[in-house]
């Protein structure tokens, strides 16, 4: 399914705030589609003055879902203190959307905090995505018949993770990490997610080969991050500070 970036923009030039970045993330960014599959349209707003200093709550999330020229858009953003905050975690989804190279809408701000990124990435990033994984072999895991997404999505976070681990860099891109594992199966199972549906099912998968594989590249995650020296916590703090401050009082 080619993806509609005109469509995207279209969405995002709907936002109620004032945008500082948005792309797509999901399966279209992983590079596993289905034809069927939605726009994860991801992104960071920025709360005017008036909202922050009232007595209302700042309304630090959007979020929406609907259906727009028969393709389903589910679009979240979030205030840009709250994601500049997520960014100092060991948050490895809030950087995979920033540096996500399927870019609907950027600005300069946008280019200065993904020059950032490489300073808010820890060992302890492998933390996040060792829990993600677990989440999707369980889902995988209880489903009967299984299905070809789940699987997709645990084998896609053991390698970003992996990755991120060894080399201190983010990349979503399933067939570009496999590009330097080299898993046989992998190409087998993007053809059958991108060829059928979102809700495909695995057939007489081999369910204990891949349990075998999650296990072996968990231990490999693990193994990545006992050794791993990237730095404990992020140095962009001070940096980004002073970014959001210039975002929240423009000249």
């Amino acid at each position: 399914m080619n993806l509609n970036l005109t469509l995207c923009k279209e969405i995002m030039a709907q936002h109620p705030y004032r945008l500082l970045f948005a792309t797509v993330s999901g399966a279209h960014l992983y590079g596993f589609p289905s034809p069927d599959s939605d726009y994860d349209l991801r992104g960071v707003h920025v709360l005017p003055p008036a909202e922050l200093l009232s007595l209302h709550a700042p309304r630090e999330t959007v979020e929406s879902e609907g259906i727009y020229s028969g393709v389903e858009i589910d679009l979240v953003t979030h205030d840009a203190g709250q994601f500049f905050g997520l960014m100092l975690k060991r948050n490895g989804y809030v950087l995979e959307q920033l540096l996500s190279p399927l870019v609907v809408f950027t600005t300069p701000e946008h280019a200065e905090l993904r020059q950032l990124a490489a300073a808010c990435i820890t060992r302890h990033h492998a933390h996040h995505y060792l829990g993600f994984a677990q989440t999707q072999w369980s889902l995988f895991a209880k489903e009967s018949p299984p299905r070809v997404k789940p699987l997709l999505y645990v084998y896609r976070v053991l390698l970003t993770g992996i990755h991120l681990t060894r080399t201190g860099t983010v990349e979503a891109n399933l067939p570009n990490l496999n590009a330097g594992f080299g898993l046989p199966y992998i190409a087998e199972l993007i053809d059958r997610k991108t060829g059928g549906n979102e809700q495909g099912t695995l057939d007489g998968a081999d369910l204990a080969f891949h349990e075998r594989e999650y296990l072996r590249l968990r231990g490999l995650l693990e193994s990545e991050y006992a050794r791993s020296t990237l730095p404990e916590t992020p140095s962009a703090r001070e940096a980004m500070s002073d970014l959001l401050v210039r975002i929240r009082l423009p000249a």
